[in-house]
């Protein structure tokens, strides 16, 4: 019996292909030596082949992220049901259910989100919720630095605690009445 050889077929277009793919990421990322995020994803896949005009990441299944400050606490939280980070200008785009909480415990809840991290800003066009405690501020777009400290809402409502004193009655005193 002779061996017989099979051969299968391959792809049309092989610059369409991950250069990477990796299941269950968990793992840090340094800036200058220091630690500055943390990245959790069910699929990671990378296209960075040299004929991709804009190289970018995506991670199908969601992303969580966590950045730090010099002291190794978390700054602020991300997390989104799908995300593409687009290597070349620096942004990252997160779509679906994006969840953000900073170091101050507000969290905010939108559909779609950028983080430019060159501009060092997080922004949006879509609607956007905020809670603090009983406090919700809503509104369509905002932007923020990127511990989400600083904000702006545009086109915001939202509901409010406000305290209000008793009020003063104007008494006049007993003498001054005759």
């Amino acid at each position: 019996m002779g061996d017989k050889t099979e051969v299968v077929g391959g792809y049309e277009n092989v610059d369409s292909l991950p250069t990477m793919y990796t299941c269950d990421v968990n793992t840090l990322i340094s800036d200058s030596g220091v630690t500055r995020y943390r990245i959790e994803a069910p699929l990671w896949y990378m296209y960075e082949s040299e004929k991709i005009e804009n190289p970018y990441w995506y991670f199908p299944q969601g992303i969580y992220v966590e950045q730090f400050d010099t002291l190794f606490a978390t700054e602020t939280m991300i997390e989104g049901d799908t995300a593409i980070y687009y290597k070349k200008p620096q942004i990252w785009r997160l779509d679906g259910n994006v969840h953000i909480e900073n170091a101050e415990g507000k969290k905010f809840y939108t559909q779609q989100l950028f983080w430019d991290q060159h501009a060092r800003e997080i922004y949006s066009d879509s609607a956007i919720r905020i809670v603090d405690g009983e406090e919700v501020i809503e509104g369509v777009g905002f932007k923020s630095n990127e511990q989400i400290t600083k904000y702006v809402i545009l086109r915001t409502t939202g509901i409010f605690t406000v305290k209000r004193e008793p009020a003063q009655r104007d008494t006049v005193p007993v003498d001054a009445q005759e």
